[in-house]
């Protein structure tokens, strides 16, 4: 345990008070010491307190204010193999030819800085903080200056007063997903690798869900599985209205995609709600594009209605709401 240090008067401002810093200027002591800004008690439980709620507090909407913020969700939590170019907001450093967002990075490194000097920056990894842009932002910082050739290590604790991307990634560009069938992206040239790289490769895609981003409407992906097809459709809209608006198309009977399928109910992630559909398994993405564009229709009709819900659209809210769950 660490000694306590004496308050001495020669340490005391002239009234009898030690001079008050600012946040900033606080600098970090043992969670037992007392608090360098004078008030007298423990850091821990002074400037400490607000130190460790920084790094720890859960932010709901991490991606919020990106460009393609349901996308960034979309591939944080339901896309295997996807890749996207970002535009850093103050251009890309000398050596650094590009900077790409990957869902996943072999050995599950944070990011990966290439012999050319480009950097993979992973986006499904774990996270130290309660706040996956704060932490992501991080790794890319490190990313940019790490050694051409070698993998950015994960860190225990990311400081709370760090910048988040929206600070450092270019808030006019498009954010525009390309999805992949496997994990090729991870080398220059997947033919010419080696055997061990082959293999690591072949496991990887081995396990990869089938996923197509629908070009249609925004944030809809497909995927297939062994008994049957999905929709999942990350969707920007206010909880409360987006149910209100789903009970509306689900008591009329206008909920589906079509023959076939079926709204099974929806999961939150990142601060979003996730529509899923079951989709007959030989409905492939193409077919849905059509069936998901009317939908589209529907929904902006039923999410611009104010009248309140018949007793038929509450009940049918209540199934919706309990089929709900939550990812983050």
């Amino acid at each position: 345990m660490a000694k306590k240090r004496p308050q001495t008067k020669g340490n005391q401002g002239s009234k009898g008070k030690q001079p008050q810093l600012k946040d900033g200027e606080v600098p970090v002591v043992g969670a037992r010491e007392p608090c360098p800004c004078g008030s007298g008690r423990r850091y821990k439980a002074c400037h400490g307190r607000a130190a460790a709620h920084s790094v720890t507090e859960l932010v709901q909407r991490p991606f919020e204010g990106l460009p393609g913020e349901c996308d960034w969700v979309a591939l944080r939590e339901l896309v295997p193999a996807a890749t996207v170019e970002l535009t850093l907001k103050d251009g890309l450093p000398e050596g650094v030819p590009s900077v790409t967002l990957a869902t996943v990075l072999p050995m599950a490194w944070p990011a990966l800085r290439r012999d050319d000097g480009s950097v993979l920056l992973g986006l499904q990894n774990d996270t130290s903080s309660g706040d996956i842009s704060r932490d992501l932002a991080d790794t890319l910082q490190r990313a940019l200056t790490t050694e051409p050739g070698q993998p950015v290590p994960g860190r225990r604790a990311v400081s709370g007063d760090g910048p988040r991307l929206q600070e450092l990634l270019d808030e006019k560009s498009a954010f525009e997903p390309v999805v992949h069938p496997g994990f090729e992206f991870w080398v220059p040239d997947a033919e010419n690798t080696t055997p061990e790289v082959s293999a690591s490769l072949e496991r990887a895609n081995a396990a990869a869900i089938p996923t197509v981003k629908l070009s249609g409407v925004d944030a809809a992906y497909w995927c297939e599985t062994p008994e049957k097809n999905h929709l999942r459709w990350v969707m920007p809209h206010p909880e409360e209205q987006l149910l209100d608006a789903f009970a509306r198309l689900h008591a009329a009977g206008a909920s589906s995609l079509g023959e076939g399928t079926r709204l099974v109910g929806s999961f939150r992630a990142h601060g979003l709600t996730v529509p899923v559909w079951d989709l007959p398994s030989g409905m492939g993405a193409k077919d849905i594009e059509q069936p998901a564009a009317e939908f589209a229709s529907r929904l902006a009709t039923a999410l611009a209605a104010t009248e309140p819900l018949t007793p038929e659209e509450r009940r049918a809210r209540g199934g919706l709401t309990n089929r709900q769950v939550t990812l983050s």
